[in-house]
């Protein structure tokens, strides 16, 4: 579900016009649905309101303030890989409480500014970090709460790039070695353990990888409470899928149907990071037809918004779908929708079938509000884009967009 919709023939987010949007604020520009983001949050959050549990926005897919802040609203906390993720969570007002702490190459400042901020938890990624960790807290004079992420060797039938638990990861650490793990670390005297985490991949379209990858933590967990070492907290991690194309991925309330029974008798809340089934759909990317080229083998449409503002077709060769901003009479055609970018990997789509459009026209790329501008770039020299939050029949510049002066603040 989102609220990009066709008013007549212009589309609209919410009630307001992604034309007027363009030609007030410019393009490329990323436009993004309170109300949708609202209702994704609510969604998932409404799934798993049998048990205990906290639902941790997984920052990577989207960092801006203003939906952090927007989640915080609802009471969500943050999954974070970073220093840099961590002061947005705290300047958007998430309760630290609900922070969770992930990523294999934590730094030692990094470490500290976590513990000093009171976490909930670090996800711990090997044996070396956990002792790191426990060597900051010791310095600090404070306890660090530690999950260990165990890699359950289950297939999440996505991208390899985005398959996160198979044994060949480098997530996490080993099934079985896991035990011996937890050993190790409640000999560690700055180290208190409170839960267990795992991820095993990103837009994953079946319940089954979910439930098979819950049934191996469940069950080291039941082993765990036997030698003695108490688990408060399950982390399910994230990496339910959303539609990009032709997808089928399962709604959420399907997640907690399946997950809830296995978990509800377990005695601890359980923490989910969802990402892209919040933001996904929530956002689009809207660029301006520069020029068409007709090649000796193919159609060209070229557009102003380019690799740098959108990687994920280049990186993944992953699907957007690209709409007109205006409907309209006209023949269509195939060919590759591609920026300015000077890299032969700088396309939005390859081989597509798009109405023809004119120099000027306007086109939405959809599906485009996790992992867009995070994952944007300064390559060529260009300046990062605009955001912009929709609120029913207003919207607000949540990002200015970049200047010249600002691609070269801190240079000498």
């Amino acid at each position: 579900m989102h609220d990009f919709t066709y008013i007549g023939n212009e589309l609209y987010c919410e009630k307001v016009s992604i034309r007027k949007i363009a030609q007030e604020v410019g393009t490329p520009v990323y436009i993004y649905s309170s109300n949708t983001l609202r209702n994704h949050y609510q969604v998932f959050d409404a799934a798993f309101s049998g048990i205990p549990h906290i639902v941790c926005f997984a920052v990577k897919a989207n960092s801006n303030l203003s939906i952090l802040k927007l989640f915080a609203s609802e009471g969500g906390g943050a999954d974070i890989v970073s220093g840099g993720e961590l002061f947005r969570a705290l300047k958007a007002g998430i309760d630290p409480q609900k922070i969770v702490f992930a990523g294999i190459g934590k730094t030692e400042d990094e470490i500290s500014f976590a513990l000093k901020s009171n976490i909930l938890m670090f996800n711990v990624e090997s044996p070396l970090e956990l002792k790191k960790i426990n060597e900051v807290a010791g310095n600090l004079a404070l306890k660090a709460r530690v999950a260990l992420r165990v890699n359950p060797d289950i297939d999440p039938k996505t991208h390899p790039y985005i398959s996160t638990g198979l044994k060949k990861s480098k997530f996490g650490i080993a099934i079985k070695n896991a035990i011996e793990e937890y050993q190790l670390a409640s000999t560690l005297p700055n180290i208190e353990i409170v839960g267990i985490h795992k991820h095993i991949g990103s837009q994953i379209t079946e319940v089954s990888p979910f439930v098979a990858a819950m049934e191996r933590i469940l069950d080291l967990v039941k082993k765990l409470k036997e030698s003695g070492i108490d688990i408060k907290y399950i982390d399910a991690g994230g990496g339910l899928g959303i539609r990009y194309k032709d997808e089928e991925p399962p709604h959420p309330g399907e997640l907690g149907k399946a997950l809830l029974p296995l978990i509800k008798d377990a005695g601890c809340t359980l923490i989910f990071e969802p990402g892209r089934v919040l933001a996904g759909n929530a956002g689009i990317l809207v660029t301006r037809v520069l020029y068409l080229k007709t090649g000796e083998t193919k159609n060209f449409v070229i557009v102003d918004a380019g690799m740098n503002d959108l990687i994920r077709p280049s990186l993944y060769e992953a699907h957007h779908e690209i709409i007109p901003i205006e409907k309209r009479e006209g023949s269509s055609f195939k060919a590759d929708v591609v920026g300015p970018i000077c890299e032969s990997g700088d396309f939005l789509a390859k081989d597509r079938k798009v109405m023809k459009p004119e120099p000027g026209e306007l086109l939405a790329v959809m599906s485009a509000g996790a992992y867009g501008f995070t994952m944007s770039s300064n390559y060529n020299s260009r300046p990062r884009v605009a955001e912009v939050m929709v609120e029913g029949d207003k919207y607000t510049v949540i990002r200015k967009r970049e200047s010249y002066e600002d691609l070269i603040r801190g240079e000498e």
